[in-house]
């Protein structure tokens, strides 16, 4: 199943994708795609009724982010080979974790906001998956069966923040509209080998990032195992997982975000997205 979330920001409705590419309204069936409603017998509910059966979506209507309610956003740093290598760093042992803000969440198409003080706002294509059961302390062996789904993340970094402003990295992840989810959460059914999915990232049309998740450092099921050893991950927690090679703090000379740019990037069976970059306060 693909599953959306769309109308006016704080007031999405839940969605189902049908056969045909329309958007039909699930509100008749579940209250959001959040919660309880992402665990095994949440979307086995979803599964049994037929979209067709749906009324459809207003044409148009804006899409927000793919779930809804997050309340644990956590992110998974240098997580691929060539991206270690681009900047420079070892490759790490273990997983690195950080978190983003829950509310920097914002939908797949929306306006990515420049901070008041930025000066280096930097762009990451990544494969973001959403809890489904809770996890605690699982095995690697059948981790994804705690997983709902997965969608694009964008995980939007200022990088003097992150990198020259001291303490953790979550200073430079969890700005306001930080964290565009979606369009899609896609189901694992849809999905044949999630460790194959060919990754892309555009600034003004101009091709910056391009990968795979085949070289991922620590696949999903790994991930999902090794975080649930420190904090249980509950039903709609969100992960993102790292990002590939061609980062702007990467090239030489870094290129960064300015207002005006326009952002697109993409995954394999998961959509795309598209945002515009503005200026804070405008």
């Amino acid at each position: 199943m693909k599953l959306v979330r769309f109308g006016p920001a704080g007031a999405e409705k839940p969605g189902i994708v049908d056969k045909d590419g329309a958007i039909r309204d699930l509100s008749g069936i579940v209250p959001d795609i959040a919660g309880e409603v992402l665990t095994a017998a949440g979307l086995d509910k979803i599964r049994a009724v037929d979209p067709a059966s749906l009324p459809l979506a207003p044409a148009g209507a804006r899409l927000g982010p793919c779930v809804g309610g997050v309340r644990h956003f956590v992110a998974v740093g240098l997580n691929y080979v060539d991206h270690a290598h681009e900047t420079g760093l070892p490759i790490p042992e273990e997983p690195i974790l950080f978190n983003k803000a829950p509310n920097c969440i914002v939908g797949p198409d929306d306006d990515v906001i420049l901070p008041k003080t930025h000066q280096k706002v930097d762009w990451e294509v990544e494969i973001a998956f959403v809890i489904g059961d809770r996890a605690e302390n699982v095995a690697k062996d059948g981790a994804l069966s705690h997983v709902a789904g997965v969608c694009i993340c964008n995980d939007v970094s200022e990088r003097h923040f992150q990198v020259e402003r001291g303490g953790q990295w979550m200073k430079g992840k969890g700005c306001p509209t930080f964290g565009p989810l979606g369009p899609w959460l896609v189901t694992l059914d849809e999905i044949p080998d999630l460790q194959n999915l060919g990754m892309w990232l555009d600034v003004n049309g101009e091709r910056k990032q391009t990968g795979s998740t085949s070289t991922m450092i620590f696949d999903i099921e790994h991930l999902v195992s090794y975080i649930s050893d420190f904090v249980t991950l509950d039903p709609g927690d969100v992960v993102t997982t790292g990002t590939p090679p061609g980062v702007g703090m990467g090239m030489k000379p870094p290129q960064y975000l300015k207002a005006g740019d326009v952002v697109t990037l993409g995954i394999d069976l998961l959509g795309e997205q598209r945002q515009t970059v503005v200026p804070y306060g405008g």
